[in-house]
């Protein structure tokens, strides 16, 4: 089988069109072609818009077309795939994750598969009734502080774009893709270059999954709270869990500790137990939200809205004089500014977008980076004191209710409070309030955007658009934290915990956070075959 990359295709052209650059590029006939499997499709408007492809394609006399065709964006192709481990006999304790984010759901989807019998807790509700309680919220300002948009089956990723695209390499992206697909997502996502399920395909594919864990012999317990961890001889023994029943004791010896990273009171809890973890950077800003149509015609140019275009996204980053990165990150065309508090009191914002991204704007996070050195103590959670002292002031600079600040980019550059929109009609609910956001952001926050956004526009014709809005605050790009574990066990210096995922400190989107998942269960597997 051969590879073929870098295929160039006029957008809107039918995919009858691919075989024959296929066989252009090998130099050959279409009928010397067996088969043509698309496996990577993009958007290039850098210089007119086209559909950049790979394809894996089997040919007579491979090695002979190999041998003549003398085209670098040609290579041999094997395809590997991952492999998950052998079946193991039903433990007597069963192994127990807490947290049904990304990582925490494959961890237990893989432990189910092979046997393993795992039970799966999770402090928030299942994601039909999470979703109506978040709705709630949206239309009148009423917290759950149970089930909200960082608490509930899914984790904070149930609630955005869905986007599955991944800076690293991992066999295991293959098989999380083909799950999800499995489960209900769209097939797109095995050949887009930045795939997305769309949070309203997401509902469908977390309650699909959650079977496949209870058909293979795991059990799941939603409003389960893990409250303690006990311990005898630096190993686990068993759990606290707070249940809608009451209190009770979970004995186990292995926990997957996959809390998301707005845990702040399981973070309080290891803190007490002495479980190692230590500050870690992150980043802070606002959403910036645009028309979608502006930035669908910064980057397609006169081809926007012709040959059936998908909205566009963008990805964008610099450094200050100062060094601070400024960069985009979660965008969500077509999508809207989303509510996604967790504490009383506090406003937090987030970016969500359906599979269509049929929205009017786009919008995305524009953040600051911070180090432990930002923080306002030494101590291992003064991150989470910075991120609360920043949504606290965003909730009464929002006027309460879980109203959020906002203000025109324009007015944010010269220092002057916003008093209403202008062509960019803000999403966020349950509303926003027009302000001045230099009087809830830090000023190092405020002077790294004010440097930044010019930057960008530079880079993104419109990105610096005087009507662009900027809502505030945004806080939970990452955990503030990691839960320090070794790198051959993944455990935690308390013998049997494994931490796990983003809120541990070891992954940063869904696909990475549902990777480490994966190899979590891999390495709990491994140790139930040794017992």
């Amino acid at each position: 089988m051969l590879r073929i990359d870098n295929l160039k295709l006029p957008v809107g052209v039918k995919e009858d069109k691919l075989r024959a650059a296929c066989a252009h590029a090998l130099r050959v006939s279409e009928e010397a072609l067996v088969s043509v499997h698309l496996l990577r499709r993009s958007i290039d408007a850098r210089e007119g818009v086209k559909l950049v492809c790979s394809c894996a394609v089997e040919v007579k006399n491979e090695s002979g077309v190999l041998r003549r065709c003398k085209n670098k964006n040609v290579q041999p192709y094997a395809p590997k795939k991952y492999t998950p481990p052998a079946p193991v006999s039903a433990p007597e304790g069963s192994p127990v994750v807490i947290g049904a984010g990304p990582a925490g759901l494959f961890c237990a989807l893989l432990l189910a598969r092979c046997g393993a019998r795992p039970i799966l807790l999770e402090r928030g509700r299942a994601v039909d009734q999470r979703k109506r309680d978040v709705e709630h919220f949206w239309r009148t300002g009423e917290l759950d502080l149970t089930s909200n948009v960082q608490f509930g089956e899914g984790g904070a990723g149930a609630f955005s774009d869905g986007k599955l695209n991944t800076g690293t390499k991992d066999l295991r992206h293959g098989y999380i893709l083909e799950e999800f697909v499995r489960f209900g997502a769209s097939e797109d996502i095995l050949v887009d270059a930045k795939p997305h399920v769309g949070t309203d395909k997401l509902y469908v594919v977390l309650q699909n999954l959650r079977r496949e864990i209870i058909d293979r012999g795991g059990e799941v317990r939603f409003s389960h709270k893990v409250v303690d961890i006990e311990q005898n001889s630096g190993s686990v023994t068993a759990l606290r869990v707070s249940a809608p029943e009451g209190e009770y004791t979970l004995p186990t010896k292995h926990v997957v500790l996959a809390p998301g990273h707005s845990a702040r009171d399981t973070f309080e809890m290891l803190q007490k137990r002495g479980v190692p973890m230590e500050p870690k950077p992150f980043a802070v800003g606002v959403r910036i939200e645009h028309r979608q149509r502006d930035m669908d015609l910064a980057q397609y140019k006169e081809a926007a809205g012709r040959y059936g275009l998908p909205p566009t996204s963008y990805k964008l980053s610099c450094h200050t004089e100062k060094g601070r990165g400024v960069f985009s990150f979660c965008v969500c065309p077509g999508g809207e500014v989303v509510a996604a508090a967790s504490e009383e009191k506090r406003v937090v914002t987030n970016g969500m977008s359906e599979f269509a991204r049929d929205g009017e704007n786009i919008n995305g996070g524009l953040l600051v980076s911070v180090t432990p050195d930002d923080f306002p103590s030494g101590d291992t959670l003064a991150g989470v004191a910075f991120q609360r002292e920043l949504e606290g002031a965003a909730y009464h600079l929002g006027g309460g209710n879980y109203a959020a600040p906002a203000q025109r980019v324009e007015d944010f550059l010269a220092h002057r409070p916003s008093t209403g929109a202008g062509k960019v009609v803000p999403t966020y609910l349950p509303s926003v309030r027009w302000c001045d956001l230099h009087d809830c952001l830090p000023p190092f926050v405020c002077e790294a955007l004010e440097e930044g956004i010019p930057m960008l526009g530079k880079k993104l014709k419109g990105f610096d658009s005087p009507d662009a809005v900027l809502t505030a605050v945004e806080t939970r790009s990452s955990s503030p934290v990691r839960i320090v574990r070794d790198s051959l066990s993944f455990q935690s210096a308390l013998r049997g915990l494994y931490p796990c995922g983003e809120g541990a400190g070891y992954a940063g989107g869904i696909m990475s956070a549902a990777a480490d998942g994966l190899r979590v269960a891999e390495m709990i597997l491994e140790e139930l075959n040794h017992e």
